[in-house]
């Protein structure tokens, strides 16, 4: 069945802008040392009430010598004829890049529009940068790209408060990256400037993103043993942050069941099995409930597999979980909003 979009004008925008950013990244990762003749990424489409509902595709990355996982996901969910729903539709890039070299960031990305029954409509942005082995120059780089691109000082610096606050771990004392930004329900009275903002910071994001691995990658540093560790460790403690704290992927896997494996596109290949169990009495009670049974959905190694059938042992677990202790659900992060967006799609 084909995949039936939104008819809004205002999400037929969102959603050609965010597909703008999807192939301007994909075109940055295939253009990243050693050239290839052959992309590095295969489309996957997936659709939402069989496509009544909308749905999505998604690229990810088949070259396993230069990515330990990438996913680069635009979905665009609709109910513009369900008169049931409060949303009328959701666009979205949503993006995680794993590079396989540990002194390259991993950078995830997420912008999207919501636009509610009744015409009202807001944006959320996000970009971090999330390195195994920080580097204070990429940092650096990375903030000037997120400043560049909203073009104001004060959105930047209310952007970056926000991000810490939503990627920050309490269980560990630390953030999940180096460099953070987010805003949550954003919508100022000139839509078109808003427009203009979003697609002018996923560019910097994606443009700047893309400069920082390339420098890394023509170093040709070589790999150490302790290089390699650290990778693993960050690796665990990102599958920690997701799958415990992120409210957004909580949120997808609670809305439905039809993308467990796009939505999970944003863990790494291998996480730790034994420092993931050093960190279960560190949560508070609730989330340790949580966390052990995660753990238990891995295989049973040290160095834990996170394949397509893992993800989807995962998703069942975090489903069931929630729907026992829909409180948990207090403890996910947030920045100075919390979306609406389970309440949306009912």
């Amino acid at each position: 069945m084909a995949m039936q979009l939104a008819e809004s004008k205002a999400a037929q925008a969102a959603l050609s802008l965010v597909k703008e950013l999807q192939s301007m990244l994909v075109a940055e990762l295939d253009l990243l040392p050693p050239s290839t003749a052959h992309g590095r990424f295969q489309e996957v489409e997936w659709l939402r009430a069989q496509g009544n509902f909308g749905g999505g595709q998604r690229f990810i990355a088949t070259d396993s010598t230069l990515f330990n996982r990438a996913s680069v996901n635009v979905s665009q969910v609709q109910y513009e004829k369900d008169p049931s729903k409060k949303l009328a539709s959701a666009s979205a890039i949503s993006t995680i890049v794993h590079p396989r070299h540990p002194q390259a960031p991993s950078m995830h990305m997420h912008i999207s529009w919501t636009e509610m029954k009744g015409g009202r409509g807001y944006w959320r942005m996000m970009g971090d940068l999330n390195p195994s082995i920080p580097n204070e120059q990429d940092r650096a780089r990375f903030e000037a790209a997120l400043l560049a691109g909203v073009g104001s000082s004060s959105l930047f610096e209310q952007g970056k408060k926000q991000g810490e606050r939503y990627f920050y771990i309490p269980a560990l004392g630390r953030h999940r990256g180096i460099a953070h930004f987010y805003l949550e329900d954003y919508a100022s009275p000139d839509a078109e400037a808003d427009r203009r903002l979003a697609l002018a910071l996923g560019s910097s994001i994606v443009k700047t993103y893309a400069a920082i691995v390339k420098d890394v990658l023509l170093r040709n540093t070589p790999i150490s043993k302790d290089d390699q560790e650290k990778q693993l460790a960050y690796h665990s403690l990102y599958f920690l942050q997701v799958l415990t704290l992120d409210r957004g992927t909580t949120s997808g896997l609670l809305v439905h069941d039809e993308n467990d494996k796009g939505i999970l596109g944003s863990l790494p290949s291998y996480v730790d099995r034994k420092l993931l169990l050093s960190w279960v009495e560190k949560l508070p009670a609730l989330q340790q409930i949580l966390f052990r049974a995660l753990i238990d959905a891995l295989p049973e190694t040290e160095l834990a597999l996170i394949d397509d059938e893992v993800k989807i042992r995962l998703a069942a677990v975090s489903r069931r979980f929630y729907q026992k202790h829909p409180e948990a659900q207090d403890l996910l992060a947030r920045g100075d909003v919390v979306p609406p967006t389970q309440a949306n799609h009912r």
